[in-house]
């Protein structure tokens, strides 16, 4: 299909407007003969006579009238176009959906949401909870527009902005660590590790800063959520590897005690994951912007 030029459609549009080619010339800055031109042109790509012309009127044909409406449509469509890359006509309404981790959703993303629907008025966001892995599958299959995870990626189809370090503390509870001390490597033959899953562990940021030491726990129990590992481990139920922002009141209060503090846990970032394809990233940005902007909580 061949699609007609806007100017020609203007052209159209005018002499539709003023039936006299003359003065619908004159208006579009033609020369009378470069206006005829351009409506033969049209008249041959729509397949048909547009107009009825006669040394004394110029009156629209029946195709002509039915083409008018969507002429005048595609003009002020085009002059939308224009008026919006000025940025006249203000952003246009986005729905977004954003995934988060349950903890960190509660804690610190649905506090924000009366913030964001105001400094992003033309936004209108919402939540999906989900696991670090299950969060970066759906944003690639595109059912979640942008997810907030500090799971590492090597997926090339995927893109993110950075929030928040997260900085990580390995921990048992006081009760435990008094009856099961664990001061050397050897002692992990006497706890239950407890983390969320074998794809993206938690221990993983303790054991790559401590390289070449090798922990053997007596057993190994996924809990899938940060949430469940914090509660367990309080209950003396084993040691785990925790976000520092999650347990601060925790260690403040002397319910967890550091394990091998020498050892500084490898550090990570909350990022907003989106695909790199999305043509939306400056909303992203926008976005994340003001993600970064509150502390973690």
């Amino acid at each position: 299909m061949i699609l007609p030029s806007l100017d020609s459609l203007r052209c159209f549009a005018e002499a539709a407007r003023l039936l006299n080619f003359r003065k619908a010339a004159k208006k579009v800055g033609l020369t009378p003969a470069a206006f005829g031109a351009r409506i033969r042109s049209l008249e041959h790509e729509m397949g048909a006579p547009l107009f009825q012309r006669t040394t004394r009127k110029v009156m629209l044909t029946s195709r002509g009238l039915a083409l008018l409406p969507y002429a005048r449509r595609c003009i002020e469509a085009a002059e939308d176009c224009v008026r919006a890359a000025r940025g006249e006509k203000g952003a246009p309404k986005t729905e977004l959906v954003l995934g988060t981790r349950h903890e960190l959703g509660l804690s610190w993303v649905l506090p924000q949401l009366g913030a964001l629907a105001r400094d992003l008025p033309h936004v209108e966001l919402h939540l999906y909870f989900g696991s670090g892995s299950d969060l970066l599958i759906r944003v690639r299959t595109a059912e979640v527009d942008c997810a907030i995870t500090s799971a590492r990626f090597a997926d090339t189809l995927l893109d993110a902005i950075s929030l928040h370090e997260e900085r990580y503390v390995f921990v048992g509870a006081r009760s435990l660590l008094a009856r099961k001390p664990f001061t050397r490597v050897e002692h992990a033959k006497n706890h239950t590790l407890l983390d969320t899953s074998s794809e993206l562990p938690l221990f993983s940021y303790f054991r790559d800063a401590h390289k070449g030491k090798t922990y053997d726990f007596a057993r190994v129990v996924r809990l899938g959520a940060i949430g469940a590992i914090r509660i367990r481990a309080l209950e003396g139920a084993g040691v785990a590897v925790l976000p520092e922002y999650i347990i601060e009141d925790d260690l403040a209060k002397g319910r967890f005690v550091r394990i091998l503090p020498s050892v500084a846990p490898r550090a990570d970032y909350f990022r907003l994951v989106f695909r790199s394809d999305d043509p939306r990233r400056s909303l992203f940005e926008a976005l994340a912007s003001r993600l970064s902007k509150v502390p973690l909580r």
